[in-house]
């Protein structure tokens, strides 16, 4: 089948590739965004629709990765043969659609389904663009370019919470699905005129496979690869924790911190803090703050040194994270049982950071698995366990969990909670540690 559009010279220019890699941060920010403002949100949509902890888990987790996960691998099946950037922008259109329609919900079903809608978008929107970078960047600068790009997780992370925070404070939280969906609607078409189709597989040599695989052979590629489970698994379970945060620290932080959060942010100038300050406001500012600061520079250290010294040692790709997740435990610890918000702030800081290190150097293995006309599937069948696992079971099993707890701890049920996932951190460790010595084997000549 063909792309149906214009394919990119492989020599395309320094400056259209840096603008290739700021549209798609833009476009992957958008999709946090819309996926993570349902975190901040969650409080008020508590209030007024009377859910409880699992239900408000239950939407903002299983909702989003049913269709997510599902859909995923088809989508991408076809992002390997037809073009990804028309895939990418139906995807923006679609996800961005359902955003605004979660505005309109009157109960639980409605909200749930309206989250269903935003997973089918959202599930033809990462894994062509992993492909599309990986056609525009040579092997030694494409782990440090899919780190930009995952740039767009705590920017957009950053931004959902921020304004969701802010527009829930001034307008209602229905306006703040609606104004974010339809911000994202606006983007599409920009999207869609500015970016081309890159020639596929144009910067791996002239022995690179492009001709479409059938995803049978993607699967049987992969079953013989334990890099790739120990990989896909290892993520998986750091995301029940990174997605689990993200979605619940906000509620944490308005429960367990709430009448501290305004004395944190007295050298506020008075032009940002309304008449009537709510906690959601300022735990919003707080979190989005950790997200911005600590995911970006995080991230960045693990692009910058998988690239280092990934080209010599494969196993470099897995190292670098586990090492990471092992540090994150004490600070994991001090954060959730801080005393107040000036020893959790540096500890949450520290702790956003390390736990973000896995997403250059994973990513860009993944990529190296396999032939270039097979890397739009087997990111789609790596992103398949890792949100289904990560954001269907993360958010759920601290809701549980909190709302198990709630008898005896009270609002303090969900520090315990989420305090007690941090046993996902060391599992991927183990995992990644494990996968290490394969790597090297595995890596697709």
């Amino acid at each position: 089948m063909s792309d149906g559009s214009e394919k990119a010279s492989v020599s395309s220019s320094p400056l259209y590739r840096a603008y290739v890699l700021f549209i798609l941060v833009v476009v992957y920010a958008f999709n946090f965004i819309d996926r993570q403002i349902v975190g901040i949100l969650a409080v008020p949509i508590k209030a007024d629709l009377g859910l409880s902890d699992t239900q408000l888990s239950l939407m903002g987790g299983l909702a989003f990765a049913l269709f997510y996960t599902f859909l995923g691998i088809p989508i991408a099946m076809l992002a390997d043969r037809a073009s990804r950037t028309w895939i990418m922008t139906a995807a923006l259109a679609i996800w961005s659609a359902m955003t605004a329609a979660c505005g309109f919900a009157q109960n639980f079903l409605q909200l749930f389904l309206a989250r269903l809608g935003v997973g089918v978008g959202e599930a033809g929107g990462v894994a062509p663009a992993y492909s599309l970078i990986s056609d525009y960047f040579p092997a030694e600068k494409r782990a440090r370019a899919l780190s930009i790009y995952s740039f767009g997780i705590p920017v957009g992370s950053a931004l959902g919470i921020l304004l969701g925070g802010v527009l829930t404070t001034y307008l209602g939280w229905r306006s703040a699905f609606i104004i974010v969906g339809l911000a994202g609607l606006a983007i599409a078409p920009i999207f869609r005129l500015t970016m081309r189709e890159p020639k596929r597989g144009g910067l791996d040599g002239a022995t690179a496979v492009t001709t479409p695989a059938k995803v049978s052979d993607v699967a049987m590629t992969l079953a013989r690869k334990p890099s790739f489970w120990g990989l896909s698994f290892g993520a998986a379970s750091s995301s029940m924790m990174g997605y689990g945060l993200i979605f619940w620290l906000p509620s944490f932080f308005v429960r367990s911190y709430g009448d501290a959060l305004p004395g944190f942010f007295a050298w506020m100038p008075d032009f940002l803090i309304p008449a009537n300050p709510s906690a959601l406001l300022y735990a919003s500012y707080f979190y989005a703050t950790i997200l911005l600061l600590g995911g970006v520079a995080g991230i960045w250290l693990g692009g910058v040194t998988a690239d280092k010294y990934g080209q010599e040692r494969k196993g470099a790709y897995a190292m670098v994270p586990a090492l990471a997740f092992i540090t994150t435990i004490p600070f994991f610890i001090i954060g959730v049982l801080a005393p107040s918000l000036w020893i959790a702030f540096p500890a949450f800081l520290v702790l956003q950071a390390l736990s973000l290190v896995w997403l250059g150097p994973v990513l860009s293995a993944f990529q190296h698995l396999v032939q270039p006309n097979m890397r739009a599937t087997a990111s789609a069948l790596f992103l398949f366990i890792n949100n289904l696992i990560g954001i269907g079971l993360g958010n759920l099993a601290i809701g549980a969990i909190s709302d198990h707890l709630s008898a005896q701890y009270g609002d303090e049920s969900l520090r315990y909670a989420i305090l007690s996932g941090i046993v996902f951190y060391v599992i991927a460790a183990g995992l990644f540690i494990a996968t290490a010595p394969r790597l090297k084997r595995d890596w697709a000549a």
